[in-house]
């Protein structure tokens, strides 16, 4: 996991599809203990060791479901759980002061059903928290033994950069890792966050790789989406996408699976696993077959001409102020390429 010394599969699972409460993540799934218990067995057998959840998934119900699949297990499994962002409408039910965090982290605990946290993140950035207060608490977390690594997710590179500044005046535990929205139809990560985990030593977590449901093979050109999609009641919730570049993708993606004889989100999946940064893919499975279609995006690898015609697909212009270091040979000569793979 980027410059630590935690080791984490390529692939992790997603828990966001057990519990099933609320309009959101009852479309995602409604996984139950036993059927997660299955999972978790899939996974570990094939070496996925990783699993990843969030307080605020069907209101911490994707925590104790994912709890009864470990249990008699712990110390095979890697947990990581978020916490932060809105579990009510009270002062204290969101946030990363010391008090929610302190909160978040028993709570996770108990609904678990473990004694530590092998990664704890947060969820979102708390502008109303000092970031020396929220440091403060994890390292407090950490020395308890509650807590082993700590990262964020959907931060901006300057609340990143400040809160690494702070922890290394401090001598407070580092983030280690950052979970990012990254796909190949969203690949905003690249502008400043993949530069700044290289530079800083973070993994990116990847979350939601497959486009918010739309890199599964079901969406073509021309053709409806199917009746059953859970992009009619979540499109509005997940990341935008233009329906042109959303197809430009897919048709790239389609003509490799005929090359390959892969399906379409293992190469999705596995064109990730070949970018700068990634140390950990985040896979849901709402049952056994999407979750043992999934694993199939390790084992092998895309072609370099492969890789370069999905890069051509997906490419979307640099905002201001990267579109000069892409486009302009005085920019790019005083700077290493922003995109490329560490040598």
């Amino acid at each position: 996991m980027g410059a630590s010394g935690l080791m984490v599969p390529a692939l992790s699972f997603g828990a966001g599809t057990f519990g099933g409460r609320g309009p959101l993540f009852s479309a995602w799934g409604t996984t139950d203990a036993r059927e997660a218990r299955r999972l978790v067995d899939i996974c570990l057998d094939a070496g996925i060791t990783m699993f990843d959840t969030a307080d605020v998934y069907s209101a911490g119900a994707s925590e104790e479901v994912l709890g009864e699949a470990i249990k008699g297990r712990r110390d095979q499994v890697i947990v990581s759980t978020k916490a932060g962002l809105p579990l009510g409408d009270g002062p204290g039910d969101a946030g990363s002061s010391r008090s929610r965090l302190i909160t978040a982290c028993e709570d996770a605990l108990r609904r678990l059903g473990t004694d530590r946290l092998d990664l704890f993140q947060l969820h979102a950035f708390d502008a109303g928290t000092p970031v020396e207060e929220v440091l403060a608490t994890l390292d407090m977390l950490v020395q308890a033994g509650k807590v082993r690594y700590v990262g964020v997710s959907n931060f901006s590179g300057w609340q990143v950069m400040k809160s690494l500044a702070a922890a290394e005046k401090h001598g407070h535990p580092r983030y280690v890792a950052h979970q990012v929205y990254y796909s190949l139809i969203g690949r905003d990560y690249e502008w400043e966050l993949m530069p700044l985990a290289r530079d800083q030593g973070l993994g990116a977590i990847v979350w939601s790789p497959l486009g918010w449901g739309r890199l599964t093979g079901r969406i073509r050109r021309g053709v409806p989406l199917p009746d059953d999609s859970r992009l009619h009641r979540t499109a509005d919730y997940g990341p935008p996408v233009s329906d042109e570049d959303l197809y430009r993708v897919v048709d790239a993606l389609e003509e490799i699976a005929e090359e390959t004889g892969r399906a379409v989100p293992q190469i999705a999946l596995n064109w990730l696993l070949q970018r700068p940064t990634v140390s950990s893919v985040i896979i849901g499975a709402r049952d056994e077959r999407q979750l043992r279609q999934n694993l199939g995006a390790v084992g092998w690898s895309l072609t370099p001409e492969q890789l370069a015609r999905l890069d051509a697909a997906s490419h979307r212009p640099a905002p201001y102020p990267y579109f000069p270091y892409e486009r302009q040979e005085g920019f790019a000569r005083l700077n290493p390429p922003l995109f490329a793979a560490p040598s």
